[in-house]
């Protein structure tokens, strides 16, 4: 098997394949190749500063050309979140998912939530693959899908995902958690490498890849099972 550090190569031998990975983002990353990501697509720890600030370096040196980022956030951190990318990339957008429920535990009315999604990138020269005029409206309602308790809806990640990449580009998400975007990338036929630094939600999430449904008629490469302990 041909490897780059701990990852299977791809058909071109140069890129990494399929993979939801255990271990530490950050060790993991450093193996990822200059300029070889098409989209980041993730979700940190909202309070955790420096791991947006982390990511915005990653991100300026493995993206493409005209790659994009888009990274989830929440009211109160987004201005603390811009402060610690912008220095490594450009702002583009703010996108937004709302739903109703309750915002607090031990508050039973349902109040409306918005959660942000942020589109960055290295040089101002990413672009929307698809037109996607209803962004903002079709990110609203919807319900968590329930792998992990802080997971966003399918539907939405869907929809994003499809706008901004190709079929057979490669997706980063550094922060898996319940796989969902891995799931996503499966059903569109996108590459992707996904890290999670929890084993026991990593063997769940590679499950759920296993069990999602593939695009109609195209044939979809098997789920690396490698695991990095950090």
């Amino acid at each position: 098997m041909t490897t780059l550090g701990p990852f299977e190569l791809g058909p071109e031998t140069r890129h990494p394949a399929h993979g939801i990975y255990y271990g530490d983002a950050r060790r993991l990353a450093e193996y990822v190749p200059d300029e070889s990501v098409d989209l980041i697509f993730t979700d940190p720890v909202y309070d955790r500063i420096d791991d947006y600030r982390w990511l915005a370096e990653t991100a300026a040196r493995v993206l493409r050309p005209g790659g994009a980022v888009l990274v989830w956030t929440f009211n109160s951190e987004f201005d603390a979140v811009l402060d610690a990318m912008r220095p490594a990339l450009t702002y583009r957008y703010t996108l937004h998912w709302q739903r109703y429920g309750p915002i607090y535990h031990g508050i039973d009315r349902l109040l409306a939530v918005i959660t942000q999604c942020v589109w960055l990138d290295r040089d101002g020269g990413s672009t929307l693959r698809k037109s996607m005029a209803d962004w903002t409206a079709a990110a609203q309602g919807g319900l968590r899908d329930n792998s992990h308790k802080w997971s966003k809806p399918l539907s939405v990640i869907t929809k994003w995902l499809d706008a901004f990449s190709w079929p057979g580009d490669l997706i980063l998400d550094p922060f898996s958690g319940g796989g969902t975007v891995p799931v996503a990338c499966k059903q569109l036929n996108r590459r992707y490498l996904a890290f999670e630094h929890d084993l026991d939600t990593v063997i769940a999430a590679r499950e759920r890849v296993r069990n999602a449904q593939p695009p109609l008629l195209v044939p979809q490469a098997e789920q690396l099972g490698l695991e990095i302990v950090a």
